[in-house]
């Protein structure tokens, strides 16, 4: 088979002078949004290995043709904001670009659904996207590859300053454990309820290598110096292999935030994006008021991990730990703790902290106790993201 050339080739992002540069001529707080949905039929719900086919039929769209990229598996598609000087600018750039993807899609009869796993598609009918650059991961990856029919949602801020974007990265990570529970938003996988609030996170977390939580790297010195060992012995080839929960994104001088499922409400992914934004905008400006030492040490990756597994299992209606004050806190009060600190950064840009007041997870689990079955609970699930991702669509539509 011959393979297709990548539309987008990636740099490899692994030349650190110029990485650093990059941060160095950042501008703080641009943002940008990516969003992974399933591609379905929308008479079974079955995936549909049609990535090629909607990617290929995008490229005559001005709207969709520079949004539009696929992400390891034929069976999803991502959407791109582009990056925005606001939070605003971005936001209303995506609900454009979502628009013109669900209508694609309905024109090609595929349908796409936005949450963490598909309840019940078997990993092993899954395709790797053919083209070299997914498959020189297959070919890296083996089963991890095969196993990770998942979809999420990533958001990028700008950060300027090598060093600044390493110490963002370096405090950010204890506050990936509340920002997965209030995303959580995967319960259900092999026709069953998974017992857990965000499998997508065990899936894809726990497999991939240079993934989850790295340890406090404090420079881009010490950063540097881990990427040039991991480049000289070929263990990665590009900057893209470092799958690490948040990281310094090489191409884009931006804080990248990888740790949540994908959304099934519209309105709600871009709340969720909003508070990812500013948490990351207020940890850098309290950075530069504090320094790096300002409020003690980074906590250890033990630590981060224990919540994070708190995240997976119970999402909203569990508990974490507050190491520093060594007790346990309501998670549902860590959110709110984390609305409210961020409130310095939410004013500065121009961002509310409204979110539902259940998340995914807990909505299909009512709906799983009040007697729905899984395949209903996700029937009506598309139903809602196509409303709520495209709502100009569907009002056309009626």
């Amino acid at each position: 088979m011959t393979r297709t050339a990548d539309p987008d080739p990636p740099d490899s992002g692994l030349d650190l002078e110029r990485v650093r540069a990059t941060f160095e001529d950042s501008t703080d707080f641009t943002i940008g949004l990516e969003e992974e949905f399933a591609i379905l039929s929308p008479d079974t719900l079955e995936l549909e290995h049609r990535f090629g086919q909607l990617r290929d039929a995008s490229q005559s769209d001005d709207v969709l043709a520079p949004a539009v990229r696929g992400e390891l598996i034929d069976t999803e598609i991502e959407i791109r904001s582009g990056r925005g000087e606001t939070f605003s600018e971005a936001a209303d750039r995506q609900r454009e670009r979502r628009e013109a993807l669900f209508s694609l899609a309905d024109s090609q009869g595929l349908a796409l659904a936005a949450m963490g796993t598909h309840p019940w598609a078997n990993y092993l009918d899954q395709r790797i996207i053919d083209t070299p650059h997914y498959q020189l991961l297959q070919h890296e990856l083996e089963w991890v590859a095969q196993r990770n029919n998942t979809w999420s949602l990533h958001v990028h801020v700008g950060i300027r300053g090598a060093d600044r974007a390493i110490a963002v990265c370096d405090w950010l990570r204890e506050l990936l454990p509340p920002l997965l529970a209030v995303s959580a938003n995967s319960p259900f996988l092999d026709h069953r309820d998974s017992g857990l609030h965000t499998v997508r996170t065990e899936i894809f977390t726990r497999t991939f290598p240079r993934c989850g939580v790295h340890e406090p790297f404090r420079t881009w010195s010490r950063y540097a110096d881990l990427v040039d060992l991991l480049t000289a012995t070929e263990t990665v080839v590009e900057a893209t292999q470092l799958w690490w929960s948040v990281r310094p994104h090489h191409a884009f001088g931006t804080v990248e935030v990888r740790i949540c499922d994908a959304q099934t409400r519209g309105d709600e992914s871009l709340a969720l994006a909003g508070l990812i934004a500013a948490c990351v905008a207020q940890v850098a400006m309290e950075y530069d008021e504090q320094g790096y030492d300002g409020a003690g040490s980074p906590l250890g990756g033990n630590q981060i991990e224990e919540n994070l597994w708190r995240a997976i299992r119970y999402g909203m209606d569990g508990e974490m730990l507050d190491f520093r004050e060594r007790e346990l806190v309501p998670t549902a009060r860590v959110l709110e703790r984390l609305i409210d600190w961020t409130a310095p950064a939410r004013e500065r840009l121009g961002l509310s902290g409204d979110l539902p007041e259940l998340n995914g997870a807990q909505r299909a689990r009512r709906a799983l106790a009040e007697g729905a079955s899984i395949e209903q609970i996700y029937r009506d699930a598309v139903a809602e993201t196509a409303r709520t991702y495209a709502p100009e669509r569907v009002a056309s539509q009626q």
